[in-house]
């Protein structure tokens, strides 16, 4: 059975449009900007030309998609994409105002539902937060958040010599670890591209300035003044 999950969003503040107590909130997902998902066809056009295929990278991935088949599952075709383009793979490592970086796991079981699994694919850069595909055996593939680095979580588990931080089969414990966050890998990476240069801009960081997009996406604040969760 599928297990519903609760939805937020990790992230920074936005200046004075929306605050932050420490390194990273957690704001509820229906108090965000609503995104126009026309603009995600997978080609990633809004980040530019993606550049040459990496033959290194493909050949990662494909060692990585042969591991999910053999669980009856595929990565997304726009995950695939932006990681095998030499001019977009790398671009949320090069805008994140936190230093998260990108970090690709084998597929890790979810704690939660059989027969699904999760890939780690981006990390701050002092595990604060982790970023996760989470691939059902429906299709179904979405992003999510956990403050648990499950590769390590089952590394330990299986280790005389290390402690997990959580216990594995708390089911309630480990769902209420994970956070959906994105319907789609593409969404969550414009999104967090978006809100970091945001941040660039309004806290007078370097040469950024606010297009008229990125004053649309604070205008909702400005009318909605959301509080972190």
């Amino acid at each position: 059975m599928a297990v519903d999950f609760d939805a937020a969003w990790c992230a920074t503040d936005l200046g004075d449009y929306r605050s932050c107590r420490y390194t990273y909130e957690r704001y509820p997902y229906d108090t965000l900007p609503p995104l126009d998902e026309k603009q995600f066809t997978g080609a990633f056009q809004w980040l530019g030309d993606p550049g040459d295929f990496n033959v290194e990278q493909a050949a990662k991935l494909g060692r990585l998609e042969e591991r999910l088949a053999a669980e009856g599952l595929a990565l997304p075709e726009d995950f695939v994409t932006f990681h095998v383009s030499s001019d977009l793979q790398g671009s949320l490592d090069a805008v994140s105002v936190t230093g998260c970086w990108s970090s690709l796991s084998e597929p890790l079981p979810s704690p939660v539902e059989p027969g699904a699994f999760l890939v780690r694919f981006f990390r701050d850069q002092q595990d604060c937060v982790l970023w996760y595909l989470y691939l059902r055996p429906s299709g179904e593939v979405f992003v999510v958040n956990s403050y648990l680095d499950y590769e390590y979580e089952y590394e330990a588990r299986d280790s005389e010599d290390c402690e997990p931080q959580s216990d594995l089969d708390d089911l309630a414990a480990q769902t209420a670890e994970i956070l959906w966050c994105a319907p789609s890998f593409e969404n969550f990476a414009y999104r967090f591209w978006l809100e970091n240069r945001l941040w660039r801009a309004v806290n007078g960081e370097g040469d950024a300035s606010l297009d008229t997009e990125m004053r649309g996406y604070l205008d909702h604040y400005e009318v909605t003044a959301p509080q972190g969760a």
